[in-house]
């Protein structure tokens, strides 16, 4: 990743996760279940993590809406999308509610830490697999 792309990085309060992202990290994630048990496991995942309130699940669109009081405040929208039988992409959305129209890289590193806590509850597949399909 270049500098430039890392100052955008940084220089925004908007950061979302996407198949073919420039970083690793923010590539979508695949795990091993279906939707259905995805869903269920984000939600009681969400529940139990301190400061985040789920705020509206909509399991026929396959998402969940979350409101992050802990820290700096953010609002965050979770797809889940049912890739193949027991393989299920989760991408994230995540907006900043600062007074500056920057958030210094904190939506990013939210994102990556919602990936870690979801890797030790459901199994990991792998990151951006179907980037290179059409």
């Amino acid at each position: 990743m270049g500098a430039i792309q890392k100052l955008k990085g940084i220089l925004t309060n908007h950061s979302e996760t996407r198949e073919n992202h420039t970083e690793e990290s923010l590539r979508s994630r695949y795990y091993k279940t279906t939707n259905k048990n995805a869903m269920k496991a984000l939600q009681e995942l969400f529940n139990k993590m301190e400061g985040v309130t789920v705020k509206s699940v909509s399991e026929e669109h396959g998402e969940i809406a979350l409101q992050v009081n802990k820290g700096r405040k953010a609002f965050v929208i979770v797809t889940v999308i049912s890739v193949r039988p027991f393989e299920t992409a989760v991408d994230f959305s995540v907006t900043t509610e600062t007074k500056l129209p920057f958030d210094f890289g904190y939506s990013r590193q939210l994102i990556k830490q919602m990936y870690e806590r979801i890797d030790k509850s459901m199994i990991y597949i792998g990151s951006g697999l179907n980037s290179g399909k059409k």
